[in-house]
Formats: C-alpha cells, structure tokens, sequence
C-alpha cells in the first residue's frame, strides 16, 4: 500500500509544490519592487481569481473520484464519457466568465476594499488575466481525470512544465522589460494555455483507445448527470466557502493597511506551501479511495485511509518545525522591506502551528472525494466557515487586531477536521 500511495503522492508532491512556488515567486518579484502597493496589487488580484477559478474546484476533484470509481469498475466508456462531460462545463462556464468580465471586476472591487493604488493595479492585473479561463478550467478537468485513471505522471509533467513557464515569463517581463502586475499577469495567461496544450497531446497520445470508446448518444444519460451534478454542487459549495474563507482573510488583510496585507499575504503564502505538499497524499487518497470504493474493496479502502493519514501528518509536523526553525530567514525570501518582515514576525506563530492542524482536513478531504461522500464535505465546511471561522474572527477582532484572522483561520481548519472525522464512521469506513 505504501507503495502505491507514493506512486501516486510523490508527482502530485512535487507538481504541487510547483504551484505555490510559482506564488512565491511572483510575491518575491514585486516584493522587490519600490512600491509595497505592487504586492497589495497581486495579492488582492490573485484573491479575485482564487475565488473565480477555485469556485470550479470541482471540476477537478468531482472528475477523479467519478473516474477513480469508473476505472475501478473497469468501465472504460464510462470514463471518457466523465472527461468529455467535465470539458462541456469547462467550456460554457469560462465563457461566461469572459463574457461577464467587466461585472465580476465591478463586484470584486466592491467587495474588497484596498488603497487607490493596490485598486488601480490589481484591476490591470485583472484585465489580462482573465482570458485565461478557459485554458484554467480545461486543465482542471483534464487533470482530474488523469488522477482518476491512476495516472500522477502526466499532471505533475504539466503542472511542471506550466508553472516553470509561468516563472521564467515572470523574470523576463519583470526585469528584463520592466513591466510589474502585468509583466506576473500575462506570464500566466501564455503559460496557462501552453500547458493545456501540453495536456490535451498527452491524453491523445496514452489514450487514445479509450477515446475511441465515447459514444456521443451517453454523454446526456440521465443517470450519469444526475450523478456529476449531485457530486459536484456539493464540492461546488464546499469550496465556495473555502474560496469565502481566504477572500475574507485577505479582504480584512487588506483593511488593516498595506503593511498589514503585504505581511499577511507572504504568510498565506507559506501556508499554501504546505497545504500542497499534504494534498499530494490527499490525491493519492482521492485516486485509491475512488479506485475501492469501485471495486467495493472495503478493506483496502480503511488501508489507504490509516497511511495517507501517517504521510499526510508527518509531512505537517516536519513543515512546523521547518518554520519554527527558520521564520525571519524564510521571510527574507520574501521581501526586503523591513516593515513588512517585522509586521509578520508578530503573527508568525500562526504560520507555525498550521501546517500541523490542518493536516488532517487536507486528508479527509482527499479520502471523502473519493469515494464521492461529498455531502458531509459540504455540511463540514459550512460548520466551520458560518459557525466557527467568522464569528471567531468578530469576537475576537476588538482586541487581538491581526491577530484575530490568523486565530480564526486556524480554529477554521480544525473545525473541519474535527467534523469529517465524526462522519468518517458513517460514510468511509464502513
């Protein structure tokens, strides 16, 4: 078993932490800048998009669990009927977002209160980035299915390929022609749509027998839509309140002042660092959990359940002390603006104990898209988001100040872990 969750966690390990470090570097290239409402501007930006393409999460996650049960049944038409109806959602919903561009910017800057000058350059950002929807969206689908066929080669490859595109773009828009949030902007927008490229001739090439088993006249059976929808709305749900979690966070970083957003968001940053490294054992949960519960090999499913959680915890107990260790070093990588490294080693503590408890939500997770229970998913994150999260974080705020949000977020992620393992019983390990 160890093997084939390491099989499996290993390349979404490592195209994961390639996410982030793409994060990381765009906040290190405009943290350099003269200007701190340059980082201001990528942060709110980036909260913008998260919300926007996050929201489509389920794109991703419904499509590998839905063909993690398909391949376990051994049901190949079945399987590319999945991806080709993920890709039909892919498609009408980056369209409209396209076309509902200048709303969803009206809307955003609305919601999100930044200084005129963080305002001004995120809605540059914005302008460009958003025609990368579509490449976004199909990779979301793409991807998922890869995972569900057991395949983490093909996702790690393009993810790869993707972000150390999207890096190299950065440097030469950045420093070599001067640009700032446009130069990070349209390095992801060409990246993005050089790495669904990538994807869509890998899927042809492997499989390519599989795409001859579509049969058009299914791809609208009842039963089967039935099914991707009910799945999805509940990971669509789920995740807009994870989407509202961060937005929030960011949102009320973004009242405090400049200084306050730029520490917080560099700190948000190193919290994603973690949270994809776990997540390569939660999609190694996702891709076996998905693959037993279609073979309906129970035992095997409490197996890979008892060590993706061993691989998912130690991973967050080594993060915390690596950050215990190393805070104002890690920082240093960030910015070189002294203010804002001073403002984030006051709150730093937070940054430390999150990767630990957050953990174990990161791994329900993978383990309850898998085997499609995603109804308790949804009422997990509802709890934590509306019951624990905000009023933590309004209760608190009177007297802890910045300190209420990091307090909030991490009482957030234990909420979540703390339900899903009271519905575990019921719904995983039968």
């Amino acid at each position: 078993m160890n093997r084939k969750i390491l099989n499996l966690a290993i390349p979404n390990i490592i195209s994961n932490l390639s996410v982030p470090l793409l994060g990381a570097v765009d906040t290190a290239l405009v943290g350099h800048l003269d200007e701190v409402y340059y980082l201001g501007a990528i942060a709110l930006g980036s909260m913008i998009f998260n919300f926007l393409f996050w929201g489509f999460g389920f794109l991703r996650m419904g499509t590998t669990g839905l063909t993690a049960q398909a391949f376990g049944e051994k049901d190949r038409q079945e399987s590319i009927l999945i991806l080709a109806r993920a890709l039909a959602v892919a498609a009408i919903f980056s369209t409209l977002i396209i076309l509902l561009q200048t709303w969803i910017a009206d809307l955003s800057f609305w919601l999100v209160e930044g200084s005129p000058e963080v305002e001004r350059y995120t809605k540059i950002y914005f302008d460009i980035r958003i025609y990368s929807a579509p490449a976004t969206l199909g990779l979301y689908a793409i991807n998922g299915w890869f995972l569900g066929m057991q395949n983490a080669r093909y996702p790690m490859i393009v993810t790869i390929f993707l972000n150390a595109l999207n890096i190299g773009l950065d440097f030469l828009f950045v420093y070599g022609m001067g640009m700032h949030v446009d130069g990070v902007a349209t390095g992801t927008l060409i990246a993005r749509y050089a790495g669904v490229t990538l994807a869509v001739a890998l899927l042809i090439w492997k499989y390519r027998d599989w795409l001859s088993a579509y049969m058009h006249d299914r791809l609208m059976e009842l039963a089967s839509i039935k099914k991707f929808f009910s799945v999805n709305r509940d990971i669509f749900l789920r995740t807009l309140c994870l989407i509202f979690t961060f937005s929030f966070f960011t949102a009320k970083s973004a009242e405090f002042g400049d200084v306050i957003l730029a520490a917080n968001s560099i700190l948000l940053q190193l919290w994603m660092v973690v949270s994809y490294g776990i997540d390569g054992f939660a999609y190694a949960a996702e891709s076996l959990i998905g693959r037993y519960t279609g073979a309906k090999q129970n035992d095997r499913v409490k197996l890979a359940v008892k060590y993706c959680f061993a691989w998912g915890i130690g991973i967050g107990v080594i993060a915390s002390g690596v950050y215990w260790l190393f805070d104002s070093s890690i920082l240093n990588l960030f910015t070189d603006q002294q203010n804002v490294i001073n403002t984030a080693m006051t709150v730093f503590l937070w940054t430390v104990a999150g990767p630990t408890v957050s953990s174990f939500c990161y791994i329900w997770d993978g383990v309850f898209i898998g085997a499609t229970a995603t109804e308790p998913m949804r009422d997990s994150m509802l709890i934590a988001t509306l019951l624990i999260f905000l009023p933590a974080f309004y209760l608190g705020v009177g007297h802890l100040g910045n300190h209420a949000i990091w307090l909030a977020m991490v009482l957030f992620m234990i909420a979540r872990g703390v339900t899903l393992s009271l519905y575990a019983p019921r719904y995983i390990l039968k």
